[in-house]
């Protein structure tokens, strides 16, 4: 089996307050890429969609472009920026740090299925 698609025809988009997300869904991977603004911030943007009070996604991560500072729910926080590749459990707030949008390329396939979704 081979499959190829490209995201210059995402399967679908999702637009939401200064960002949006682009997913294509395969036999085995849900992948996605996240642009997030200036100004953008999780427990503002999406966590009114979501329902809850930090974001609840698994997300396995390759940040393309901009720094996006992540405070986890227990306490622990820190910064990701181009070329990083991070692991983030559920449970935890992020926000664009500066001027520069963010890209992140999200492999864990949770974001391409549920992120910025709203609860019904």
């Amino acid at each position: 089996m081979m499959e190829v698609k490209t995201l210059d025809k995402p399967d679908e988009r999702r637009d939401f307050p200064r960002g949006h997300l682009e997913a294509v869904h395969m036999t085995g991977l849900d992948f996605a890429v996240a642009t997030f603004e200036p100004g953008w911030r999780w427990s503002e943007c999406i966590g009114p969609l979501a329902g809850t009070e930090s974001c609840e996604v698994h997300h396995n991560g390759y940040v393309v472009q901009g720094r996006m500072h992540v405070t986890m729910d227990d306490g622990g926080e820190g910064e990701v920026g181009p070329g990083d590749v991070f692991v983030l459990s559920p449970g935890h707030d992020a926000w664009v740090v500066g001027d520069e949008q963010v890209i992140v390329y999200d492999f864990a396939g949770a974001m391409a299925k549920e992120y910025a979704k709203a609860k019904e």
